[in-house]
C-alpha cells in the first residue's frame, strides 16, 4: 500500500508543483465562468422564477457546482495528459516507469480532482453569500466523487485522442451537450418519461441531483449517487485497460 502511494505522489508531484506555482492565474481563470452562469441564470433570468418550491437561484447554485466540477475536472485532468502525451511525449517515460496502472491513472487524475474541488469550493462560497445553502458531510463526499469521475473522464478522453483537435470535438461533442442537459439549469420532473430516462444516462445529471438535494434539504438519492460512483469507476477501468494495451 505504501509503494502504492508513493508512485500515485510521484506521477501527481509534477502537476502539484505547476499548479502550486500558478494557482492565482488559474483560479482567476477558471473562476470566471460559473460566476457568469450564476449571473446570467441566476439573476438575469431566475429572479422571479420559482422551481421546485424554492427560488431558481437557490435551485441553479448547486447545479452549477456540479458543473463547474465537471469542467474544472475534466480539463485538468485530460488537456495536460493530452498535451504531455501528443506534443512533449512524456507520457511515454511513465509507461516505462516500474509502476502500476492503477497508480498512473490515478495519479494524472488527482491534478484534475484538486482543481475541480478548488474552483468548486470557491464558488461555493460565492454562492452561499448570495443564497443561504446547506452544507454537509454527504456534501463534500459527492463533489469529490465527481471530480473523480469527470478528472477519470477527461484522461480516458486524452488517451483515446490521437490529436489536440480530437479533445476539442470531444468536448464539443460530450461536454457541452452535457452542460446544457444535465440538470443544471432546469428541473427533470416536468419533462416527458423517455426524455428523463434519456438524461438520467448523462452523469452530470445525478451530480447535480445530489448536490441540490443536500443544498435544499431534500431527500438525498441515494441511487444517484451509486450511479454516478458506477461511472467513474468504469472511467477508471477504461483507463487502466487502455494504458495496459499501451505498455505492451
Amino acid at each position: 500500500m505504501g509503494r502504492i502511494l508513493r508512485d500515485i505522489y510521484s506521477v501527481w508531484w509534477a502537476d502539484l508543483r505547476i499548479l502550486k506555482r500558478f494557482w492565482p492565474k488559474f483560479l482567476i481563470t477558471c473562476i470566471i465562468s460559473p460566476i457568469l452562469y450564476l449571473f446570467v441564470f441566476g439573476f438575469g433570468l431566475g429572479r422571479r422564477i420559482k422551481i421546485e418550491g424554492t427560488s431558481y437561484l437557490e435551485f441553479v447554485i448547486p447545479g452549477i457546482i456540479a458543473l463547474t466540477a465537471m469542467n474544472t475536472s475534466f480539463n485538468s485532468a485530460g488537456m495536460k495528459l493530452n498535451v504531455d502525451r501528443l506534443f512533449y511525449k512524456s507520457f511515454d517515460e511513465f509507461l516505462m516507469a516500474p509502476i502500476s496502472s492503477f497508480s498512473l491513472i490515478l495519479g494524472k487524475s488527482l491534478i484534475g480532482v484538486v482543481r475541480g474541488l478548488i474552483i468548486s469550493c470557491a464558488f461555493l462560497l460565492i454562492g452561499i453569500a448570495f443564497s443561504p445553502l446547506r452544507v454537509n458531510f454527504l456534501f463534500g463526499v459527492t463533489l469529490l466523487v465527481t471530480c473523480f469521475t469527470f478528472a477519470f473522464l477527461g484522461v480516458l478522453a486524452a488517451l483515446i485522442a490521437k490529436s489536440h483537435q480530437d479533445m476539442s470535438t470531444f468536448t464539443s461533442m460530450v461536454l457541452r451537450p452535457m452542460t446544457f442537459l444535465g440538470g443544471t439549469f432546469f428541473s427533470l420532473d416536468d419533462l416527458p418519461k423517455m426524455l428523463k430516462i434519456i438524461l438520467n444516462i448523462i452523469p452530470l445529471t445525478h451530480a447535480s441531483q445530489c448536490l441540490r438535494a443536500i443544498t435544499l434539504g431534500q431527500a438525498f438519492p441515494w441511487l444517484s449517487l451509486l450511479i454516478l460512483v458506477s461511472f467513474g469507476l468504469v472511467f477508471l477501468i477504461g483507463c487502466i485497460v487502455i494504458v495496459k494495451m499501451s505498455s505492451v
